[in-house]
């Protein structure tokens, strides 16, 4: 399949691994680049060295292209900007502030730049700054999120942009990339999906609550704050939401969740750790490899299109 998405990436499919913090790491990037999409490394809130690394065994377990997803929120961003740059990485997806200061330097190391926005308005700041796509990422998405629904957000980013649109949230199967490619945009992202893929390393405790995952399992904590994040509902969330009820701080709240994403993914405490999933994790029942994932979603995408 071609798009203005495969030609940019110089890959088979339109999709995109979303850079999930502690869950996407080499293994991960290396199985869903070499399945024909593009996987992310997720540097979150790692040092500059540990991107490098994995960088390094990316490139051990794939010839194919791979990326990195920066917080810009992160106070090592810039060197890992840096990183990326020197690395002669693929592409960059960023998240949680404006990517522009760094522009120059990816374009002339040749570096695609993708930044994940929230809104029309960041849209077409990105756009302006040089990006070379955006991932237009809708309120069901898991982690941090907007306000937008995919379905509302991803058609009034195409309509103000000349660059090519990635969707993002609530998309498992092939239905929701087939949804995707008739709102306009040229390329999907999925994280919940791959989240539970055999080769993600996330611990056996965080995919069952996935997999088990029903459409109402998931809610948003933050709103009080301006910080929202969707996860999978658990002791840590209803404490949370408590909390955030009776008018706790930020600083109060932050200290509830420090570390609590790592407690999932590597420890794989389910009722304590942060379970970040999108509202389609009711629709993701299986393990599989990323090949078949990405597979069994073209299939479907395939007949529903009529390719």
């Amino acid at each position: 399949m071609k798009t203005r998405i495969t030609e940019l990436l110089g890959i088979q499919y339109p999709i995109i691994q979303g850079g999930m913090a502690w869950v996407a790491e080499c293994h991960l990037a290396a199985a869903v680049s070499e399945a024909g999409g593009i996987g992310l490394i997720g540097a979150g809130g790692a040092p500059a060295s540990f991107v490098r690394e994995q960088i390094h065994k990316t490139r051990e377990l794939t010839d194919k292209p791979f990326g990195v997803n920066i917080m810009l929120m992160n106070p090592e961003a810039e060197g890992i900007a840096e990183v990326v740059a020197k690395e002669g990485v693929k592409v960059v997806t960023t998240g949680a502030g404006n990517p522009g200061k760094y522009m120059a330097m990816w374009k002339e190391a040749g570096v695609k730049v993708i930044p994940v926005v929230a809104s029309v308005a960041m849209a077409k700041m990105m756009e302006r700054a040089g990006a070379d796509a955006v991932v237009a990422e809708g309120t069901e998405s898991g982690g941090h999120i907007g306000s937008a629904t995919t379905m509302t957000l991803v058609p009034q980013v195409v309509d103000a942009l000349h660059i090519p649109v990635v969707a993002a949230g609530g998309i498992a199967d092939g239905r929701g990339f087939a949804a995707a490619m008739m709102l306009g945009a040229e390329g999907v992202q999925m994280g919940t999906r791959f989240l539970v893929a055999k080769e993600s390393i996330v611990h056996d405790n965080y995919k069952k609550k996935v997999i088990a995952a029903k459409d109402i399992d998931s809610e948003v904590t933050g709103l009080s704050h301006g910080h929202p994040v969707r996860q999978l509902r658990n002791g840590m969330t209803r404490e949370y939401l408590k909390l955030e009820k009776a008018g706790a701080s930020f600083e109060e709240l932050e200290q509830l969740t420090l570390g609590a994403l790592r407690k999932a993914v590597v420890e794989g405490d389910a009722v304590n750790g942060t379970l970040m999933a999108g509202q389609i994790a009711g629709l993701v029942d299986r393990e599989q490899t990323c090949a078949e994932m990405i597979g069994e979603i073209m299939d479907q995408a395939g007949k529903l299109l009529n390719w």
